[in-house]
């Protein structure tokens, strides 16, 4: 589970992926001076339904803890601030953490940072259960049903609605704002960011109609082409947008796993890309150019590659989040956009 959700969140050069967790929170556990719900109690009780059934909340939250990445964005986009959440360690630009866009959030509200949860190895349950929440959101999580089971010893648990780590950030707000009484303040924050990536797509207008592929290679093995399915939020996310898939994604379309591989032998099949989508640094164009397979891929052979970086905000913002898109979806488009406007 562990090596999976690292490939999910972004593959660096050497597809050194992380989400990880290392806890040195700056206030002891459970002494976050958090933003009160906002909630009215007549919304409550509320019920979600998730993989693993249902959970019912009774009363308003006071103290709303998250686990895994992002879903503390969604209270903290409503103007409520966890008690406790996972600390990212993968697009953690200073090292404190906490990601920009969630930097600029907890400033915003005037608020200090929230406990932050170890899942180095896992999820920190006694962690988690010394900062008291009252509900733990975890609609975009990997959880497993016995971690849902230990968590929901501590407090009701939103786990995700179908399949690990493959929650839209639609979905992932919908559920998380039920769960804490802002069913449409939820559905507003939608509407707001569905404005927001509608405007950045229409001033980056060279992506209209292409097609994407965000994959991965080793540098180290580069007989091996790793690419991300329609299920993973980051091909998932444009295609919500109106932009086509590649068609060896639309092939695989009913896969459940978020990423899959083909030997780089098989190039014929990614002929219909017209941007490449990877991770790493300067030397990644000219390394996938110079290999006698992968060079045989129009995208590559033509510079139609996007690179996003080694573990940079913006590779991380490529995994979209309610706080992640307006912080950056304009330099994301610009990103992706970029090859298709140098050709």
């Amino acid at each position: 589970m562990r090596t999976s959700r690292l490939l999910a969140l972004g593959a660096a050069a050497a597809l050194t992926l992380g989400l990880a967790a290392c806890s040195t929170p700056n206030a002891g556990p459970g002494s976050v001076q958090g933003t009160a719900n906002p909630a009215s109690d007549d919304a409550f009780p509320v019920t979600v339904e998730h993989a693993f059934g249902e959970t019912t909340i009774p009363e308003k939250p006071e103290r709303v803890a998250t686990v895994a990445w992002a879903n503390h964005e969604v209270p903290l986009a409503l103007g409520i601030v966890p008690v406790g959440m996972s600390k990212a360690t993968w697009g953690d630009d200073d090292g404190d953490g906490v990601l920009p866009w969630v930097e600029d959030k907890l400033e915003e509200l005037d608020a200090e940072t929230p406990v932050l949860f170890d899942e180095t190895d896992g999820i920190d349950y006694e962690a988690v259960a010394d900062t008291r929440p009252d509900v733990i959101l975890a609609s975009y999580s990997g959880l497993t049903e016995e971690e849902y089971d230990k968590l929901s010893k501590i407090a009701p648990v939103v786990a995700y609605p179908e399949i690990q780590w493959a929650t839209s950030v639609d979905d992932m707000i919908t559920m998380n704002s039920t769960a804490v009484g802002l069913a449409e303040e939820g559905e507003a924050l939608i509407e707001e960011l569905r404005a927001e990536t509608d405007a950045a797509l229409e001033a980056h207008s060279a992506l209209k109609d292409k097609k994407l592929l965000f994959a991965s290679i080793d540098p180290n093995d580069l007989s091996q082409i790793l690419y991300y399915t329609a299920i993973d939020t980051r091909p998932g996310f444009l295609h919500d947008i109106g932009l086509p898939l590649p068609q060896i994604v639309e092939d695989n379309s009913d896969s459940e796993q978020f990423y899959l591989s083909v030997s780089s032998e098989e190039a014929e099949l990614f002929a219909d890309v017209d941007v490449f989508v990877s991770y790493g640094d300067e030397s990644t164009v000219p390394l996938l150019q110079a290999d006698p397979l992968l060079s045989k891929i129009p995208a590559i052979a033509e510079g139609r590659i996007a690179v996003l970086g080694d573990a940079t905000p913006l590779a991380a913002s490529a995994n979209p989040s309610p706080l992640s898109i307006s912080w950056g979806i304009d330099e994301y488009f610009a990103a992706l956009e970029a090859p298709l406007i140098s050709e």
